[in-house]
């Protein structure tokens, strides 16, 4: 017998068991939101680091992905590159992926 009078939920299982874990899980995940944007690689500067103007007209700084660092991926200046920014500091952000010259991907 189940815990919510003898019912089961659709697909024959019995209520999933909410714990503090989970819920803990789950307000990380909302907190850590990314705010994906394109912009071009302005100027190269040390360790890794770029100044990118976004597609909105705001600059920002950019450093390499640690997945771009793995696998050699270049980047120069006039390339155009997809960053991710926290919500919490706009000024800077991390690089994911670097668009092909003439590759117009939705973000």
């Amino acid at each position: 017998m189940t815990s919510n009078g003898g019912r089961l939920l659709s697909g024959g299982l019995p209520p999933a068991k909410h714990s503090r874990r989970t819920r803990k899980e789950a307000l990380i995940a909302q907190k850590e939101d990314k705010v994906e944007m394109t912009g071009e690689i302005v100027e190269a500067l040390r360790n890794g680091m770029f100044r990118i103007k976004l597609d909105n007209g705001h600059e920002t700084l950019g450093y390499t992905a640690g997945k771009m660092r793995r696998f050699r991926i270049r980047m120069n200046p006039g390339d155009r590159v997809r960053i991710e920014l926290s919500a919490y500091d706009l000024d800077r952000g991390r690089i994911v992926y670097r668009l092909r010259p003439g590759d117009d991907r939705p973000e």
